[in-house]
Parts: structure tokens; C-alpha cells; sequence
């Protein structure tokens, strides 16, 4: 069998919090982005892709499962991520793939795994239901967990950080299994390579910073016409009376830019690890971000808002089959689970347990470029913190609409405006493309219903919560197996064996 014809590794390697306005592969005139500029350089880059929900938990829920959080009641940082519901993983491994697991996924309930057959690190964040959100007192700070202005105003560098040491680890756990796939001739694999990188604390070690200088660093626009759900914002991460200074915000755009080159980085040390392995040729490689970070925009730090620099998200394609070029089309996360599937080549009458819920669609299509007639909808939720009711965000060619039921609606044209300083809702000119949005927020999308489901399963997560911190501490943090007795060289092996196996290439004699 021929290279080309092999059915393909798949590997996604993830950042956390990465808005693509902020890597030279999209344009950014400052942040060095090399490994990801060669990935776009051979594949495809993506320029309207989006998250399906602009929070880290909920988001890789959707991106796992293919599902909107509102099917799969995956709502906030603490809502629990279901084992009865079909992920990637899952599909990938039914069809023949060995499914690892390195670094970050904040899946929150007692299945840490979720279809992938072996996870190299524990996770970073708790995965228990501490940080459930108080819809009936949305106005009320929880400020054990609640984002605030700290990240900005004590940006700068050290030598290191808890992310820099789970980033670190993260890669080389994953660089290792990728060579120990190759040593023992393990084909197909799927991994999910999640860094927790550029994600705040705004903190870079002294070799990323460098990379740039103080004075080159550009300021964000602040002045944007304001909303109800960006005060929401301001009030709940205190930006409203923590203002930062110029220089605080010109070091914590300084640290992300920084880390963005960091993460890059660990792009370059996978891709290594995978030519000098032998696997480059036949391993489809997918870049991509579980949300944004608006980084100072519209006077908006962190994410949870529809807003282009919160909802966006990098996605780079680059393997085998796929055409180099770039496309426009509005695509989102959930849509990686029917492609993956197209990838592996599964049968259309294979999996119809893992077929029959998604709320993505391949991008195979676009991924060939053998379809000029690839249009849709894109749909996003937000249902956490800083919120009272559900939001939703609709993306259909150039414009984006976004609703909320207690909030004016904002319609967008994000290729016209990508500042999204002019809201569309009541310019005549666009009266009829407003009701269509409308439409079809109140015939697909029920509001009220999802606020009483989060408003009920933030009742029983408390009550949940609140037992488990009595008595004896039962943990869902997942704790990675090891075991030091079969590693390297011991007395129950013949030392020259075990070097001759974990040698790659093998040495020929």
C-alpha cells in the first residue's frame, strides 16, 4: 500500500484562548508565528472559523461531541460533560484508530477519558463542579474563580509558571508517544495535543519576550459603541473600576504575543517529531483554539462575548489530501467531528450512533476544494457567567447577528465592519435580513426553555458540590498512570533489546 493511500493519522494540536487577529499566519504584522505559517503555507487556512461557545469547557464539549451545549447541556466551566455522549474519539476509535489524549481538555464529571484509550497528563483546571455560575444572582461576583484585572496588570516575565510547566510537559509526553508510535508500528493514531498557551496569566518566559519590543507593541481600540453584555463584562471581571495603564496593557498584549510564539513553538516540536518519525507524509495535522481573547479590545479582556476577537478561532488544515489556499467561509469547531470521520473514511452506513446528533458538517469539501457551493449557518451559545439568559450568535456569509432576550439584538457585517462598530438592526437597508435572523433564533432556538435547564442544573451542581466537600474527598481529577518498573532499563530486561526497540530509526545491519 502506497503512503498516500494509507487511511491518515489525525492530530490536533490545541491552544487555549488563541484569537488568530494575534499570529503573523493572519496577518498580524508582530507576532512570529513560523510553524503555523508553514502549516497554512502547504494546507488550508481558515478565516471565518468559530468557537460554538466562547468559554473553555464548553467549547471543547462542542468541539468533542460536535453538539451545541444547549443538546448536551454543557453550559459553563463546571457543567458536566456526559459520558453517554458520542465524541471523535469515540467514532475514531470504533473505526481502528489508537486515540491519545496529551494536556488540556477540562472535561468536568467522573469520565475523564471520553473515547480516547490512553491520556499522557492529568488535566490543569478542577474537574469537579466548583465553579457553577448563580444565574438568580447574576449581579453577584464569585470571586474565588470570577476572572478580574489581575492578568493585566501583573503581566510580564518569569522563569516559569504552572502553564509553562504543563505546556512543557504536555509536548513532551506527546512527542514521545509519537516516536513510540513509530517504533512499534502503530497506524492509524489519533491525538489531541491541548496547550493551555497563550491563555492568561499574560506571563512569558524571558526568551519569547524578547522576541519583542515594548515600544513595537500596538495598543487595542478601545472605543466601541457599548452594549448590555459588554457592561456585563466590565462589571463581572471588574474592569469597570480597575482601570489598567497604558503600559500594563501594552505588557499583557507584550506577555500574549509572547506566548503566542511560545505555543507556535510546540507546533514546531510535534511537526519535528513527526518527520524525523517517519509519519509527517501520512498525518493529517489540524491547528486550532478553543475560544479568543479579546486582549484589551472594545476595553474587553479574556472572552465570554460574541465579539470577533472572543468567538474566532485559528483552524489550519495540513496533510495529506488536503489543497493548499484559504477560505472565508464561516465554519465552527462542531464541524471537526462528521470531517474527521471523512477523513478515516467511514462508511456512511457505519456509525449511525455517532452520525445521528451532530450539528457540524464535513469540510472535507473545502479541505479539496471540490465545492464552490459550501454555505451554512454557524451557530454559537454562551450560558456562563456574566450572564443572566442564553445568548446566541448566528454567522451566515458576511454577517453575524447576535441575540439575547433580555438585550437589543446586533447584526454585523464583520467583512465591511470588523470592528463591529455599526449595528445593523436599525438600518432600514437591512430591515428583512434582520427578521431572517429572528426568524431563525425563534423557530430553532427555544430561550427560555435553555435558561431553566441552566438555571436546574446549576441547582443540582451546587447541591452536588457542596456534599462533596464534606468528609472525605472523592477527586474526578484524573491522575496519569505510570509505571517506573517497565520504563527504560531494568533487571527483568536484556538492556541491549530494550535500546535496540526504542531506537528510531532501527539500526540496520
Amino acid at each position: 500500500m502506497s503512503q498516500a493511500s494509507k487511511t491518515p493519522n489525525i492530530i490536533v494540536i490545541m491552544a487555549d484562548q488563541l484569537a488568530p487577529h494575534f499570529c503573523g499566519t493572519y496577518d498580524h504584522p508582530l507576532v512570529q508565528t513560523p510553524h503555523l505559517d508553514a502549516l497554512a503555507e502547504r494546507g488550508m487556512r481558515f478565516d471565518s472559523a468559530y468557537c460554538n461557545a466562547p468559554l473553555c469547557a464548553p467549547s471543547r464539549f462542542s468541539f468533542m461531541s460536535g453538539q451545541l451545549i444547549s443538546h448536551i447541556a454543557g453550559y459553563d466551566n463546571a457543567s458536566e460533560f456526559k459520558a453517554s455522549i458520542p465524541t471523535f474519539a469515540h467514532a475514531l476509535r470504533q473505526l481502528g484508530y489508537r486515540t491519545c489524549l496529551s494536556g488540556k481538555m477540562h472535561f468536568v464529571g467522573p469520565d475523564q477519558m471520553h473515547g480516547f484509550e490512553e491520556r499522557l497528563t492529568t488535566d490543569i483546571y478542577p474537574s469537579d463542579h466548583a465553579w457553577t455560575p448563580d444565574w438568580e444572582a447574576a449581579d453577584e461576583r464569585i470571586d474565588k474563580w470570577y476572572h478580574n484585572m489581575d492578568s493585566v496588570r501583573e503581566a510580564g516575565t518569569a522563569a516559569t509558571t504552572f502553564q509553562i510547566e504543563y505546556d512543557d510537559e504536555t509536548c513532551f509526553f506527546a512527542r514521545r508517544r509519537i516516536l513510540e508510535y513509530a517504533m512499534n508500528q502503530v497506524e492509524p493514531f489519533s491525538m489531541v495535543i491541548s496547550f493551555i498557551h497563550p491563555h492568561d496569566p499574560y506571563v512569558a518566559r524571558p526568551e519569547w519576550w524578547n522576541l519583542y519590543d515594548s515600544a513595537d507593541i500596538d495598543l487595542p481600540n478601545a472605543d466601541a459603541p457599548s452594549d448590555p453584555h459588554t457592561q456585563r463584562l466590565r462589571v463581572g471581571i471588574e474592569a469597570d473600576v480597575d482601570i489598567p495603564t497604558e503600559q500594563e496593557i501594552r505588557n499583557a498584549r507584550h506577555a500574549y504575543y509572547a506566548n503566542v510564539s511560545y505555543f507556535d513553538s510546540k507546533i514546531g516540536e510535534l511537526v519535528k517529531a513527526l518527520d524525523e518519525s517517519e509519519q509527517l507524509d501520512n498525518t493529517v495535522i489540524v491547528v486550532t483554539s478553543d475560544h479568543g481573547d479579546m486582549l484589551g479590545e472594545r476595553g474587553l479582556w479574556y472572552k465570554m462575548n460574541f465579539f470577533e476577537h472572543s468567538a474566532r478561532v485559528p483552524m489550519v488544515f495540513a496533510g495529506p489530501g488536503i489543497s493548499q489556499g484559504t477560505t472565508k467561509e464561516p465554519v465552527s469547531l462542531v464541524d471537526l467531528f462528521p470531517t474527521f470521520l471523512d477523513l478515516a473514511g467511514a462508511d456512511q452506513n457505519l456509525l449511525p450512533g455517532f452520525k445521528a446528533d451532530l450539528d457540524g458538517r464535513s469540510l472535507v469539501p473545502l479541505l479539496t476544494q471540490s465545492t464552490t457551493d459550501f454555505k451554512g449557518t454557524v451557530v454559537a451559545e454562551y450560558c456562563a457567567e456574566c450572564a443572566s439568559h442564553p445568548m446566541l450568535m448566528i454567522r451566515e456569509g458576511d454577517y453575524k447577528y447576535i441575540h439575547c432576550d433580555v438585550d437589543p439584538p446586533q447584526l454585523f457585517n464583520v467583512a465591511t465592519d470588523p470592528r463591529e462598530l455599526e449595528n445593523l438592526v436599525e438600518n432600514s437597508e437591512h430591515a428583512a435580513l434582520a427578521d431572517h435572523f429572528a426568524d431563525w433564533a425563534a423557530t430553532h432556538w427555544n430561550s427560555e426553555q435553555v435558561r431553566q435547564d441552566v438555571i436546574h442544573t446549576q441547582h443540582q451542581r451546587r447541591a452536588v458540590h457542596a456534599a462533596m466537600e464534606q468528609g472525605a474527598l472523592t477527586s474526578w481529577d484524573y491522575q496519569p498512570p505510570r509505571d517506573a518498573s517497565q520504563e527504560f532499563v531494568r533487571n527483568h530486561m536484556d538492556w541491549t533489546e530494550a535500546a535496540e526497540k526504542t531506537r528510531f530509526p532501527p539500526f540496520k545491519r
